[in-house]
């Protein structure tokens, strides 16, 4: 997390909604020999006191997690370079503006007859996000076919102890400075200048 507290105001709240949108991010874990990544899909739980989770057999952190392990999810919203000259005042520098919020916890495996129920519930999580269509489900599969593929990967609980977010958007600077720098970012067209600027612009009110 960046270490300018201006930039670590947003509630609770709003880091634990980014995260329940996402509801993607990278797990990591200190290894025998270094540190270890993965990136997941996960579903927070509703009183944010744990995310279930899914990881191939193969995957070194599954492999790793032989008891509860230290762990980390970094969750990443949208990031926009910043050029000095949208400041219009002089002897500024560039930046990155951007969003993330950091889950830390401890990550243990669950029964694999968590597995199947955990996949449904993730899939049905997003799948209804996507209009308009009828949410997929996995009973659709072919006889025997979701066991198969089940067989592939492994259940587990991340027990959360602490949510921190990073949102910085120029809070560091005067709200004309930064009103300035959101309507050059408006102009850019990538989606992530878009919604930094979007994101600006809600900040300044």
């Amino acid at each position: 997390m960046h270490p300018n507290p201006a930039f670590r105001s947003v509630p609770l709240q709003d880091n634990l909604a980014l995260a329940r949108a996402r509801g993607f991010g990278i797990l990591s874990v200190n290894g025998a020999e270094g540190p270890l990544a993965a990136h997941v899909p996960f579903l927070i739980s509703d009183d944010a006191s744990f995310a279930e989770l899914h990881l191939a057999r193969s995957n070194p952190i599954a492999r790793a997690c032989t008891a509860g392990l230290p762990a980390l999810i970094a969750v990443s919203g949208p990031d926009a370079y910043i050029s000095p000259d949208w400041y219009d005042i002089e002897d500024q520098v560039p930046t990155w503006n951007y969003i993330a919020v950091h889950l830390r916890g401890v990550l243990s495996s669950l029964p694999e007859d968590h597995l199947h129920p955990h996949v449904d519930a993730l899939s049905a999580e997003h799948e209804t996000r996507l209009l308009p269509k009828k949410p997929w489900v996995s009973d659709k599969m072919s006889e025997g076919v979701m066991p198969s593929m089940l067989r592939m990967i492994l259940p587990f609980r991340f027990q959360i102890a602490s949510v921190a977010g990073t949102w910085k958007l120029n809070q560091n600077k005067t709200p004309e400075v930064r009103r300035c720098a959101a309507d050059h970012l408006q102009q850019q067209a990538d989606m992530g200048s878009q919604a930094i600027a979007a994101l600006m612009r809600r900040d300044l009110g």
